[in-house]
């Protein structure tokens, strides 16, 4: 992290009401939980931002506009417009090969087919930190389900507990 620049924190997800609190959007849900009660969302650069500043950083929160599959095209320009380097990018994102409620965190690497991971990585490149939560796959609940609709249904109660256990434990 390079001290003297801002920190933007982009959680991945789908806009609109359709898809509050479903699998897709657990980047989503962690950026609502780590933003202040208060806080003051801003439209900029095909995103929704909002600041915290703290004695160590400024940072910024973002939850792209654009749709999980372009979310390139809310964090190049937002990147670009507040010169933030690639070191103070993080992004939160749903993971279903991890167990719901697991939480990984690595710097660079592929994709691993998440769609939004490649749309940021063609816009800025892939050498920021990620932090994947867990949302299990549909073969470890029911194995006829299409991942598609399995990323855009919702968590059961547990689930949703074990998420927001989960993002509570987030550290930056």
């Amino acid at each position: 992290m390079q001290k003297n620049k801002p920190i933007l924190i982009v959680g991945l997800g789908n806009p609109g009401p359709e898809y509050a609190n479903t699998r897709h959007n657990v980047g989503f849900m962690t950026i609502d939980a780590l933003a202040p009660k208060d806080a003051s969302w801003k439209k900029e650069k095909n995103a929704l931002t909002t600041r915290i500043n703290t004695d160590e950083a400024k940072i910024i929160l973002v939850k792209p506009q654009t749709f999980m599959n372009n979310s390139g095209e809310a964090v190049g320009p937002l990147m670009a417009f507040y010169k933030i380097p690639l070191e103070n990018l993080i992004v939160i994102h749903d993971d279903m090969d991890l167990k719901v409620g697991v939480l990984r965190e690595k710097v660079g690497g592929s994709s691993a087919g998440h769609n939004g991971i490649k749309s940021i990585d063609a816009a800025v490149g892939n050498e920021y930190r990620r932090i994947r939560i867990g949302i299990g796959h549909p073969r470890d609940f029911d194995s006829q389900m299409n991942p598609v609709d399995w990323v855009l249904g919702k968590f059961d109660s547990e689930q949703l507990k074990q998420i927001q256990s989960v993002i509570k434990s987030i550290e930056f």
